[in-house]
């Protein structure tokens, strides 16, 4: 998150010319200033600069390697791996980037240290996770898992790896058989109440700052967010926080606003959602195509104007491709201080809209009683969200996509059927968080 961190310093000195740092992250907040995955005092720093590059450097930036490439995907777990071996005779081999299991080749930047040089790294100075300590902070907005510093040893990426044989995608393996040295490290992050622990066995914990908290986001099972790359009629910079699960408007701001999940349902399967009407004037949450959004004009999902496919909800009333239809159901209203609930169901292609755990009447996504059908190609990918502005004041929606959060609130007590997510109300049976994870089950 923007303003956590974890911090530790050593009380003895390692191997500082040999040692192998390794993480998973996933960004949220791009193209934004300075973002630190690691730093070590002054002169030792792996970040993602203000171009979304990476950008890795030792003895006060002479030695330093800039990549050619950007990192903009905000919606997939990067792995991202630096080893230093300053005892190499070679110069190219002795600082190596690596992502998702495959080196870095292509720099900006390429000056590498001398032979046998002295790192921070496994000094007894302090060492900074997702902020730079000793300077102006410069924290990662976006999600780790799995951060690891082997001490000594200059390992490749299949100690903390593999290729799937199927897909051939990089995917997290749990590291074994590594030697991690007097300051090694592995956080996992699986202790909600200590997100420091060590578990490597060295007992090297760490403190923790902020408002940093766990996620059930893992490169293992990727939870849909707000997507940050939307940008027609987007939310103002900024505008997206936690994550990329919560959407704010500027105030006295009469745009319509619009945020939608990174990922889209397929035309198969079963889905829920919720999101919190924090504070502001109009919102509206519901769902679109994929193709709707490719358009550069979408406004809002209550734009009769525009030519989609789209529906929603809007205080009481549903619309479907623009047009307002008639009251939803009675009892159904959407209004600030509200969590709204809807189920997407793409088997029998329908929607259901709720409020705080009620879908109303007879309503009943779990056996398919009353809801609404989805307008136009039914063989399309769609997309649940939200379309928003506040001219009373800055509007804040806070969305819940399984991870137990609205905002930095966690739920007040999870509903039954969550399948391994956690909402606020029960889930109808047989639908499931959008997840990754779930859309393979349907696949």
């Amino acid at each position: 998150m923007a303003n956590s961190y974890l911090n530790r310093t050593p009380s003895s000195a390692g191997n500082r010319r040999t040692w192998t740092w390794s993480c998973w992250v996933k960004r949220s907040l791009l193209s934004s200033g300075t973002q630190t995955l690691f730093r070590v005092g002054q002169n030792d720093q792996l970040r993602f600069n203000s171009s979304d590059q990476l950008d890795w450097y030792t003895n006060n930036a002479s030695a330093r390697l800039i990549t050619t490439r950007l990192f903009r995907d905000s919606n997939a777990w990067y792995h991202i791996m630096a080893v230093m071996d300053t005892t190499q005779g070679t110069s190219s081999n002795r600082m190596k980037i690596y992502v998702n299991g495959v080196q870095e080749t292509a720099f900006g930047t390429s000056n590498y240290p001398s032979q046998d040089f002295d790192t921070d790294v496994n000094n007894t100075t302090v060492t900074g996770i997702g902020y730079a300590p000793l300077t102006t902070n410069e924290y990662l907005n976006g999600y780790l898992s799995h951060v690891a510093l082997v001490d000594g040893t200059a390992l490749t990426p299949t100690s903390f790896g593999s290729t799937d044989s199927t897909s051939g995608i990089w995917k997290f393996k749990s590291p074994s058989g590594v030697t991690w040295g007097t300051n090694g490290f592995h956080l996992k992050f699986e202790n909600s109440g200590n997100l420091g622990l060590d578990s490597s066995g060295n007992s090297n914990t760490f403190t923790v700052g902020g408002n940093g908290r766990q996620s059930l986001d893992t490169p293992s099972n990727v939870y849909s967010t707000f997507n940050p790359l939307f940008k027609s009629n987007s939310l103002p910079t900024g505008g997206l926080s936690n994550g990329n699960n919560t959407a704010k408007t500027n105030g006295a701001d009469s745009t319509w606003r619009s945020a939608f999940s990174s990922i889209a349902t397929p035309p198969s399967g079963k889905y829920y959602f919720e999101v919190k009407w924090s504070s502001g004037s109009h919102f509206i949450m519901g769902a679109a195509s994929a193709p709707t959004l490719s358009k550069n004009n979408f406004k809002d999902l209550t734009d009769a104007s525009y030519s989609g496919q789209y529906i929603c909800l809007y205080g009481s009333n549903w619309y479907s491709n623009g047009s307002n239809q008639s009251t939803y159901q009675s009892g159904i209203s959407l209004a600030s201080g509200v969590i709204g609930m809807m189920a997407l169901d793409r088997d029998n292609n329908k929607i259901w809209f709720g409020v705080n755990g009620s879908w109303g009447g007879s309503q009943n996504p779990a056996t398919n009683t009353g809801g609404q059908s989805l307008p136009g190609d039914l063989d399309e990918f769609w997309n649940f969200g939200i379309s928003s502005y506040s001219n009373s004041g800055t509007g804040e929606y806070q969305a819940n996509f399984g991870n137990g959060y609205f905002g930095t609130t966690a739920i007040s007590s999870a509903g039954s059927n969550g399948n391994g997510s956690l909402f606020e109300y029960d889930v109808p049976s047989g639908y499931y968080a959008l997840n990754t994870k779930n859309l393979n089950t349907y696949g």
